[in-house]
C-alpha cells in the first residue's frame, strides 16, 4: 500500500508540474482587436489556437513563457492587398511582412495566381526566369498546395482576377468576350470560389484589366456573389475622373449584389489633391442606399506600379511583345506623347501628369542587369544622365527593360492620406510582396511600404501625430478585415481562436524604411506568432514557418476544415435520364468495409464534391434520391487527385398501393 501511495504520489507531481501550454504569454496589455481598450491578461496557446485569456495563477507552466511587461499584444495584423503570390515562393520567410506584424494576407489585384495556362506562363516568362521559378499549377487547389507543401511565412488568401481570366480565355486583345467566352469565365469563377478564392477582383486602369466593360463585370461578380465572395477593384481612375470611377463599382455591387472593396484609397494626381473630402462623401452615400463598400488604403504620399503603366493601356494590347514594337514606332510615340502632355483624356488615368512630370517618378526595381544603375533615380535624373528628352527616356527605359521596371509615382497629398485613414470603414494594405533586404528579392530596391505601412501608422500617425487612438488602428489592422473578408477564428483575441498574435512596444515601434534607403524593416514589433508558430523574436524572424492557405465563403472543403490541409475532392454533376440536373441527390462515399467516410447532397444545380484526403482503394460511390434508382460505382482514389464522377438516374414509378393490397391477399 506504501509502495502503491508513493508511485501515486509521484505521478500526481509529474502531472501537476508537466507544462499546460506551449506558450505562455504573461503580463501584457491585450488589445483584442475589437476596438475597445486595451486589458491586463495573460494568453496561452496550445497548438496553433488561443487556449486560454485572464489572469493565470503563478502555477501554471509552459514549456515557453514570454513577459509582455509594457507590450502591446494585439490579433495579428492583416494586409488587405499584398502581392506576395509568387514571392513567397521565391523566399518563402516574408521578412518584410513579419518585422511589421502582419500574420495574414490578401493578395490578386486583377491578374491572380490562378488560373494558369501556357499563355499565361509565358507572358511572365522574364520573371519566372529571372528567379527561377516553374508554374506547376494551374487552378487555385494546386497553387495552394504548392504554398503548403513548401511553407510560408505567413497565412495568405486571394481573390480570381477578372485581367486573368481575360488572359486566359481572350488573350491581351481589347475587345468584349463572346457570350461562349463570358460563360467559360464565369465557369472559372465559379471553379476559383469552389477552390477557396475570396471573390473576384479587378485592376481596371491596366490592360487586358481596363478592357473590360461594366456588364461583363457585373456578370463575373454576380457569380463570385453565389459563392459568398465580395469584389474589389482598383477603380478605373484614381484622378481626374474617380467620381464616374467609383460609381462603376457602386454600380458593379448593387447590380450584382455584391460587397465592395475599393483597393488603395486616394485622391492622386496634384490638381485632385483636397477631393478625399467628396470621395468620403461618395462612399458614405452609398452606404447609405444599401451597398455594402468598404476600402484599405497604405499611408504613403507616393505609389508604386510598373513603369510601363505610365503609358496609356490601349498602347499594351496583344501583349509585352506588341507593346514593345509600338514604342520602337516613331509614330506611335509621338501619339503616346500627345496623350501624355493632355492634363486629361477619355477619362483614362494619366500618371505622367499625376506625378507632375518626370522628376516625380523613381525607378525602384529592373530586371535587366544593365539598367541597375539607375534604381532609386527618377525619369528626369535618368534622361540628364542619357542626355535625352524625359519622355523619350521613360520610353527607352520601358524597351530596355521589357516592361519589367518598378516605379514609384508621387501623386498624393498628406492631408488626404490622414483623412482617409481617419474612416472607420477603411482597412490597411501594403500594396507590396514580401521580401527580405538578403537573397534574390533583396537585389533591387523598393516601396518603403514594403517595410513599413502598418508599423509607421503605429509610431507616425498614433503615437506622435493623434491622427488615430491605438484602439482603433489595431482594430483597422485586425477585426475589420477578418470581417471583411469572412476569415474564420482570425483577427480577435478570443479563446480557441488561432494564434496569429502581434507583440510590439507602443513607445518605440515606428518605420526606418525611406524612399532613399527602402529596404529596411520596421522596429518595435518584439513577437509575431503565426498558427501558433514564433515566427519573429525581438524584432528577428526564427526562421520557424506557420502559415497556410487561407480559403474563402465558397470553399467546398469548409465544411470540412478550419483551413487545415487542403483535401482532393470526388466530384461530379447528378442528372436524370435526360440530361436535367436532380438536386436534393444524397452521395455517399464508403470504404472497403461498408463505413461512410464522406457525404454530401446536392443543390438545385446538380453538383457535388466530397472532399477527402486519405487514399480510398476498393471504396463505392453511392448516389440516392427518392423518386429515382439507386446508383453506386466502385472508386480507387489516391487522396490527391481529385476524380470525377457524374451520374443519371432513372426515374422510379410509384408502386400502386391498391395493387398490392389486392395481391397480398
Amino acid at each position: 500500500m506504501k509502495l502503491l501511495l508513493s508511485v501515486l504520489f509521484l505521478s500526481f507531481c509529474a502531472f501537476a508540474q508537466a507544462p499546460q501550454y506551449d506558450f505562455l504569454i504573461r503580463n501584457g496589455r491585450v488589445m483584442d482587436g475589437s476596438g475597445n481598450p486595451w486589458t491586463s491578461a495573460d494568453i496561452g496557446i496550445i497548438g496553433d489556437r488561443i487556449a486560454f485569456i485572464g489572469h493565470a495563477d503563478e502555477k501554471v507552466t509552459a514549456k515557453r513563457t514570454i513577459d509582455a511587461t509594457g507590450l502591446v499584444v494585439a490579433p495579428g495584423f492583416i494586409d488587405m492587398l499584398g502581392q506576395s503570390e509568387l514571392n513567397l515562393l521565391i523566399d518563402r520567410q516574408a521578412v518584410s511582412k513579419l518585422t511589421q506584424g502582419i500574420t495574414t494576407e490578401i493578395t490578386g489585384e486583377g491578374e491572380s495566381i490562378s488560373p494558369q495556362t501556357d499563355s499565361t506562363i509565358a507572358a511572365d516568362k522574364d520573371f519566372l526566369d529571372h528567379y527561377k521559378l516553374a508554374v506547376d499549377w494551374t487552378g487555385l487547389s494546386g497553387y495552394f498546395r504548392r504554398l503548403e507543401k513548401q511553407g510560408s511565412g505567413i497565412n495568405l488568401g486571394t481573390y480570381v482576377g477578372a485581367a486573368q481570366l481575360r488572359e486566359v480565355v481572350i488573350g491581351r486583345d481589347n475587345r468584349p468576350p463572346t457570350a461562349d467566352e463570358l460563360k467559360q469565365m464565369q465557369q472559372m469563377v465559379e471553379d476559383a470560389m469552389d477552390d477557396g478564392a475570396m471573390g473576384l477582383s479587378t485592376a481596371l486602369i491596366y490592360a487586358p484589366g481596363s478592357y473590360a466593360q461594366t456588364d461583363e463585370l457585373i456578370a463575373l461578380a454576380q457569380t463570385a456573389a453565389q459563392h459568398g465572395g465580395i469584389y474589389a477593384s482598383h477603380i478605373r481612375n484614381e484622378s481626374d475622373t474617380e467620381m464616374e470611377a467609383l460609381n462603376e463599382a457602386f454600380r458593379i455591387g448593387r447590380e450584382a449584389h455584391i460587397p465592395v472593396e475599393i483597393f488603395h484609397l486616394k485622391s492622386a494626381g496634384r490638381p485632385n489633391w483636397g477631393k478625399m473630402p467628396q470621395v468620403i462623401a461618395a462612399i458614405e452615400k452609398a452606404r447609405g442606399e444599401g451597398i455594402d463598400v468598404t476600402a484599405d488604403q497604405y499611408p504613403y504620399i507616393a505609389s508604386a506600379t510598373s513603369l510601363g503603366a505610365t503609358i496609356p493601356a490601349t498602347y499594351h494590347a496583344g501583349g509585352t511583345d506588341a507593346f514593345i514594337a509600338r514604342l520602337q514606332d516613331p509614330a506611335t510615340r509621338v501619339a503616346i506623347r500627345k496623350e501624355l502632355e493632355s492634363p486629361s483624356g477619355k477619362g483614362v488615368e494619366n500618371m505622367w501628369h499625376g506625378a507632375s512630370g518626370p522628376q516625380g517618378i523613381l525607378v525602384t526595381s529592373v530586371l535587366n542587369s544593365e539598367l541597375k544603375k539607375y534604381e532609386g533615380k527618377t525619369i528626369a535624373q535618368i534622361a540628364a544622365v542619357e542626355n535625352k528628352d524625359p519622355m523619350d527616356a521613360l520610353f527607352d527605359f520601358v524597351i530596355a527593360d521589357r516592361d519589367n521596371t518598378g516605379a514609384v509615382y508621387f501623386s498624393m497629398s498628406e492631408d488626404d492620406v490622414k483623412l482617409a485613414m481617419q474612416q472607420p470603414w477603411v482597412s490597411v494594405d501594403n500594396d507590396y510582396g514580401a521580401i527580405n533586404p538578403e537573397g534574390p528579392l533583396g537585389d533591387s530596391k523598393s516601396h518603403p511600404r514594403a517595410y513599413g505601412s502598418f508599423p509607421r501608422i503605429l509610431g507616425k500617425y498614433v503615437r506622435d501625430e493623434h491622427v488615430l487612438r491605438l484602439e482603433d488602428a489595431i482594430r483597422k489592422f485586425t477585426s475589420l478585415p477578418a470581417l471583411r473578408m469572412k476569415l474564420e477564428k482570425r483577427g480577435l483575441l478570443r479563446s480557441d481562436y488561432f494564434a496569429d498574435i502581434t507583440i510590439f512596444n507602443p513607445e518605440t515601434v515606428h518605420d526606418v524604411a525611406t524612399f532613399d534607403d527602402p529596404n529596411r524593416p520596421s522596429e518595435g514589433i518584439e513577437y509575431v506568432f503565426v498558427n501558433g508558430v514564433l515566427s519573429l523574436e525581438h524584432g528577428r524572424v526564427t526562421g520557424q514557418v506557420g502559415g497556410r492557405p487561407l480559403h474563402g465563403p465558397g470553399w467546398l472543403g469548409r465544411r470540412f476544415s478550419d483551413d487545415g490541409p487542403i483535401p482532393g475532392k470526388i466530384q461530379g454533376v447528378i442528372t436524370d435520364e435526360q440530361g436535367w440536373p436532380v438536386g436534393r441527390v444524397s452521395i455517399e462515399l464508403k470504404d472497403s468495409s461498408g463505413k461512410a467516410v464522406g457525404t454530401f447532397r446536392t443543390r438545385y444545380d446538380g453538383r457535388y464534391a466530397i472532399p477527402y484526403d486519405s487514399p480510398c482503394a476498393h471504396c463505392t460511390l453511392q448516389v440516392e434520391r427518392l423518386g429515382y434508382g439507386s446508383s453506386e460505382r466502385p472508386v480507387d482514389y489516391n487522396g490527391v487527385n481529385s476524380l470525377w464522377f457524374s451520374f443519371a438516374l432513372q426515374h422510379q414509378a410509384v408502386p400502386n398501393k391498391t395493387a398490392q393490397h389486392k395481391r397480398s391477399k
